[in-house]
């Protein structure tokens, strides 16, 4: 980090597409149960209208188009993504020794439920780098692009949202992060932006920095 910007008290970590190569296997997962109650939506359209957003986002999009997603969709579909995750889920590259350098207070702030996040740092091995300091979408009353789980974080760390560095793979994620008043850094190093301009994408958004390896984390920061 720059010797004239001092460290921040807390970092705050997205969960999928930041401590995990998630989006892509959520977005086939998805397309596919959708498919399965006869909804239409590619992988590509669930990426881009999805990612970051909680389920209650995807519930909203339908109702917004005078759909009705059925009862059983969302256990559905939690099931194919445990299931999913349990068997082909991988850490990003370079983010447990990335995360085990870190002399800063860290935790977990995603947009998915308890139930998934912990599974998803359990098969990946980085759960004992977070203990409980995981906060989710459920435990607020508005998801990303609002600002409500990060300061929900924050207020747990006993950090200042001046003083928190929030690290993001989404544009919801981003605008959240800035929305309450933190420092937020965009990652692409995840599966799902190979063919997309990460770097343009995040930084239209508002990310203060914009990064692709976990071994870069404080390079040039």
């Amino acid at each position: 980090m720059d010797q004239g910007r001092p460290e921040p008290d807390l970092i705050i970590f997205d969960c999928d597409g930041v401590l995990v190569d998630s989006e892509l296997l959520s977005c086939r997962c998805l397309s596919e149960v959708l498919a399965e109650f006869g909804f239409a939506l590619s992988e590509d359209e669930a990426l881009e209208l999805f990612l970051g957003r909680s389920t209650k986002a995807i519930e909203q999009h339908y109702r917004d188009l005078g759909q009705v997603v059925p009862d059983g969709f969302l256990p559905r579909l939690k099931a194919r993504v445990l299931e999913t995750f349990a068997a082909s889920l991988e850490p990003i590259p370079g983010v447990g020794a990335a995360l085990s350098e870190l002399t800063v207070p860290c935790c977990v702030a995603s947009s998915s439920d308890i139930d998934r996040v912990s599974l998803s740092l359990d098969v990946t091995g980085l759960r004992p780098l977070f203990d409980n300091r995981i906060y989710t979408a459920q435990m607020v009353r508005n998801g990303k692009p609002a600002p409500d789980l990060f300061l929900y974080a924050a207020e747990k760390m006993r950090a200042s949202p001046s003083r928190t560095l929030v690290i993001e793979d989404s544009v919801s994620g981003v605008q959240a992060g800035k929305a309450a008043g933190m420092t937020v850094w965009g990652f692409v190093g995840g599966g799902h932006y190979r063919a997309r301009d990460g770097h343009a994408i995040l930084s239209a958004a508002g990310a203060d920095r914009v990064f692709g390896r976990m071994s870069d984390f404080w390079k040039g920061a």
